[in-house]
């Protein structure tokens, strides 16, 4: 393995192989293929990560494969139960941290966890909010390790888990 964490570069081509890599990740995790509801953010990469300046989207590469995603964006939904909590000025959002299966478990989600972290930290936020789903055994055990905290659990179809993290 010849594993290196970048910024995603503004080339279509680029791009382009990250929606595959995602859009594949998502039919293996989550059963599904492109659904514009849920993966708006996937169609528009350059939108919602490369363009903002606060906002940003990590490719992990094995040699020239993606192995993992991750990105990172200014708070952007507006959940009720947040509203005296989160607000874009002053929280980031983490949202597609996939890893191929071939790659779990060597340290890679950690890592990019860290990396978001550092850049969320110098762009001046102080939170960092996620959601994750229970359903996924790994993902809350997982969140929990690193800090993140459980603000709420719905008992949706998805099993939402909401978190958020203080980095200061």
């Amino acid at each position: 393995m010849n594993i290196v964490i970048r910024e995603i570069n503004d080339d279509a081509d680029e791009i382009d192989s990250a929606k595959t890599f995602l859009y594949g990740q998502i039919r293996e995790v989550y059963g599904i293929g492109p659904t514009p509801k849920f993966h708006y953010d996937i169609e528009g990469l350059k939108e919602y990560y490369i363009s903002p300046e606060r906002n940003n989207f990590f490719l992990v590469m094995d040699g020239e494969n993606i192995v993992a995603t991750a990105g990172i964006r200014a708070y952007d939904k507006d959940y009720d139960f947040l509203k005296n909590t989160c607000c874009k000025e002053d929280t980031a959002s983490i949202w597609r941290l996939m890893v191929d299966k071939e790659y779990r478990r060597n340290g890679i989600a950690r890592i990019l966890v860290e990396e978001m972290e550092n850049f969320a930290r110098h762009e001046g936020y102080e939170d960092i909010y996620l959601h994750s789903h229970r359903y996924l055994e790994e993902a809350i055990p997982f969140w929990k390790s690193l800090g993140y905290e459980v603000v709420l659990e719905e008992d949706d179809y998805d099993e939402t888990s909401h978190m958020i993290k203080n980095l200061i």
